[in-house]
């Protein structure tokens, strides 16, 4: 089937994709080498590709376009995702802007549930002076992370582990300890509405998705158990649900309380960021 930007993007939109118009240009300089000034230039071009036709069908299926391109951009930098990784998304950028503020010189960190290596690797590359542990259960995953840290350029300062952050990730992480500071987007979806999200959502790992019954299973993990690794004045910066705030200032009083808690808000204006400094 042939297609041009009028056209494709109408055929995304007819399947309820929101963005269709952003996706067609990315199809189209992706598997036809399209550039945004030919797309602008004439709208209704044909452009016919095999590849193209292979990739419009699996996006119309609502199978997430970074998986079909292979690739998505975080933190200005190039990420490889495929479906052994949670999609790297704006509001995670948030989490990184804040460990990049906040820590201090020669820093090192550990990353807890790194998927595809997104936080650590965007502030290794950012803060040349920084080390990171990243944790991953699942070794696929953490072959991902470790491509894409060789892919930036800091694979020197990135040491993969694998292991179970609910089993013994604490026993396998503690010789490295302590950090100046723990850095986590872990699954916070409460399992009951993890099937009422959209069909794109569906395809990512549901591990990566998964928080347990409230969402908070990972949360009451890393305050219990890796917060004794962190150094006195240090922080544990985690990513959180919209509606968890409430839940992780609980939490933070049941795990560190004398420690103290600040939220911050993603690029919509919902809390997303828990900040909490140990005494």
């Amino acid at each position: 089937m042939s297609y041009s930007y009028h056209t494709l993007t109408a055929a995304l939109a007819s399947v309820g994709i929101e963005e269709a118009g952003g996706e067609a240009s990315l199809l189209l300089e992706r598997f036809v080498g399209a550039t945004p000034a030919t797309l602008m230039a004439d709208r209704h071009r044909i452009y016919d590709s095999p590849a193209l036709d292979a990739a419009v069908a699996r996006r119309m299926t609502r199978y997430p376009i970074q998986y079909i391109l292979g690739e998505w951009e975080f933190c200005g930098l190039p990420f490889e995702v495929n479906e052994h990784c949670l999609i790297p998304r704006p509001d995670t950028e948030v989490l990184v802007e804040e460990a990049l503020r906040i820590l201090p010189p020669n820093a090192r960190v550990a990353d807890l549930c790194t998927g595809s290596g997104c936080i650590a690797v965007s502030v290794l590359y950012h803060r040349s002076d920084v080390t990171a542990h990243a944790l991953e259960l699942f070794p696929e995953t953490l072959a991902l992370a470790c491509r894409n840290a060789e892919r930036n350029r800091v694979a020197d300062r990135f040491t993969p582990i694998r292991a179970d952050l609910l089993a013994e990730g604490k026993s396998i992480l503690a010789p490295s300890a302590p950090f100046d500071a723990i850095l986590s987007n872990p699954p916070y979806i409460p399992t009951d509405v993890v099937d009422g999200l959209s069909p794109e959502v569906h395809t990512e790992p549901h591990a990566a998705l998964d928080g347990g019954a409230d969402g908070l299973v990972f949360y009451r993990a890393i305050l219990r158990d890796y917060a004794p690794m962190v150094k006195s004045g240090g922080q544990i910066i985690l990513e959180m649900g919209y509606d968890q705030g409430k839940a992780m200032a609980a939490l933070q009083q049941a795990y560190i309380p004398d420690g103290s808690l600040r939220i911050l808000r993603d690029l919509g204006g919902r809390e997303r960021v828990a900040v909490i400094t140990l005494p």
